[in-house]
């Protein structure tokens, strides 16, 4: 179902711009709630032909997030997090399907696609969370005892945020954008980030002159009809009204 109120699309919108990378976060335990409606939205992920081959490893004890963090080239930031989530993926099912191209390439899009749902899902519920991609594989293959055929993809760290990370810099709209082919830059970035807004605001009054128009053409439906029965109720002989008159 398309989202259809111009205000919900602005609100997933912020949301994914306001998402940090968050290295200090809180003592303060997440809700399990909330975990598991992170990843949920991992899961409804799109993956090549929706063979859906992530899996999702969540762990909370802080035996298994320190062996994480040094397996992750010895971040000792990620300890902070109260909850790691190890994206991994079975390559057979990809490989069946769709070859090598399955193997090396759709598998890694598709955990992508999970890894960013989450984090967007974690800003939304108030959580903090970083992408992790360094790591020695093999150690987290031991230490959470993941089986020849699937490999790690991705570690995300969630919890409550101890930290207000400036907004990075980044390139502008036009010069991350080209029109039709390659090089072919648009002039103006400004209008470009406004068609969004200047569609759903056309939206909007549309909208309005319809509901305008609506009720002008009800109005004069109701009229008719009022007029019609008045008639229907007024006898054409004046003395028929004396005659019809009781008490």
């Amino acid at each position: 179902m398309s989202v259809k109120n111009p205000e919900e699309i602005k609100e997933v919108l912020d949301i994914i711009k306001s998402r940090r990378s968050i290295r200090k976060y809180l003592e303060v335990p997440v809700e399990w709630d909330k975990v598991a409606n992170i990843v949920e939205a991992g899961r409804y992920a799109p993956s090549s032909g929706n063979i859906q081959n992530f899996r999702f490893i969540v762990c909370t004890d802080k035996a298994k997030r320190t062996g994480i963090a040094n397996a992750c080239l010895e971040q000792d930031w990620m300890l902070e997090a109260p909850v790691h989530i190890v994206v991994v993926c079975d390559f057979t099912m990809a490989k069946q399907y769709y070859g090598v191209r399955g193997e090396r390439l759709y598998s890694i899009q598709n955990c992508a696609a999970a890894v960013q749902n989450m984090m967007v899902a974690a800003t939304a519920l108030g959580l903090g969370s970083c992408w992790v991609g360094a790591f020695e594989e093999d150690e987290l293959i031991n230490l959470l005892k993941i089986p020849s055929y699937v490999r790690p993809q991705a570690v995300i760290t969630l919890g409550y945020s101890n930290e207000a990370p400036p907004v990075p810099p980044s390139y502008t709209v036009e010069h991350m954008v080209y029109l039709e082919n390659w090089g072919s830059k648009i002039r103006d970035g400004a209008m470009f980030e406004n068609w969004f807004y200047l569609g759903t605001k056309a939206k909007k009054h549309l909208g309005n002159l319809a509901g305008k128009l609506g009720k002008a053409i009800g109005k004069k439906i109701d009229d008719k009809k009022t007029k019609q029965k008045s008639q229907e109720l007024t006898p054409e002989n004046p003395e028929e009204i004396q005659n019809n008159q009781s008490f």
